[in-house]
């Protein structure tokens, strides 16, 4: 009889390739954005200084930075739907293994609308219980014709006996 990982991962084996449906929407607002300054230490004024950044900046108004955008992928991806029959089911735990080829094609502007879509590129066993898997990410803004960041996010699960 096949382990629910052996299960898990011929059901994602299916799924490569196939791209989800979108997630659902979260505005990006300034306390957000100046929160991320100070944890990081990056308070650059076109992320920090609403009027400055409306006078100085090329962007008319604050920007998101590119990592908080690329942080919001964790949060981003939990509202997109599961297929059925869900590969996670068996799921214990999902670990953040790395990121590959991230990209920021267009600025995030305060206040815009953000959500993301995601297809599976591989998947692989790594031992009994632990799937490795690569996704591309790609984090839309509601109205721009590029995406906010691309991304391969490569993680692992593992999965309960």
């Amino acid at each position: 009889m096949a382990s629910s990982a052996e299960r898990a991962l011929a059901r994602l084996n299916e799924l490569i390739g196939k791209e989800s449906p979108p997630g659902a929407w979260h505005t990006v607002t300034q306390e957000q954005i100046d929160a991320f300054a100070r944890t990081t230490l990056d308070d650059q004024f076109i992320h920090t200084d609403p009027a400055r950044a409306a006078r100085e900046s090329p962007f008319g108004t604050t920007i998101a930075h590119g990592f908080f955008t690329l942080s919001l992928a964790s949060h981003l991806v939990t509202s997109i739907p599961r297929p059925t029959p869900d590969p996670y089911e068996k799921r214990l735990v999902a670990i953040n293994y790395g990121l590959d080829r991230v990209r920021f094609p267009t600025p995030v502007r305060v206040n815009s609308r953000l959500r993301a879509r995601q297809s599976l590129a591989s998947v692989e066993q790594k031992d009994e219980r632990t799937l490795q898997m690569v996704h591309h990410i790609t984090i839309e803004i509601e109205g721009e014709s590029k995406p906010a960041c691309v991304a391969d996010y490569v993680t692992r699960a593992v999965i309960a006996p």
